[in-house]
């Protein structure tokens, strides 16, 4: 059993630049590590994700370019740093941990953390 806490959210004015943190404990990350997030009223969305022991990483259309997923193996913590931010990366970030390959699925991570809330005003 994993336990996933997040920390690092806010509320920001756009433009700003925010660093998630993704704390495991109990055992180390599965496979992979994602972030996913949930705006009001929609359904939660793949953001990022990296190979834990590899390092390599995988990013949504919407962050490509304005975030970095990465990870610090010897403290069981993963990233995610955006910037430049905008209204619209107003939602809940989650973060997940498990082995399948199919990284933007939801349904394949097995543990999930509670979540931090990130706001942008404009």
């Amino acid at each position: 059993q994993v336990q996933l806490v997040e920390s690092g959210g806010g509320l920001v004015q756009a433009g700003a630049s925010l660093r998630l943190s993704c704390a495991a404990s109990g055992r180390t990350f599965s496979r992979y590590v994602a972030w996913f997030r949930q705006a009001p009223g929609k359904e939660r969305v793949f953001v990022a994700a990296i190979s834990w022991s590899g390092g390599s990483t995988y990013y949504a259309d919407s962050v490509k370019g304005r975030s970095t997923i990465s990870r610090h193996n010897a403290k069981n913590t993963v990233y995610l740093e955006m910037n430049s931010l905008r209204p619209e990366d107003t939602a809940v970030y989650y973060c997940a941990t498990g082995s399948s390959v199919r990284l933007m699925w939801e349904n394949e991570y097995d543990y999930w953390g509670q979540g931090t809330q990130v706001t942008v005003s404009s």
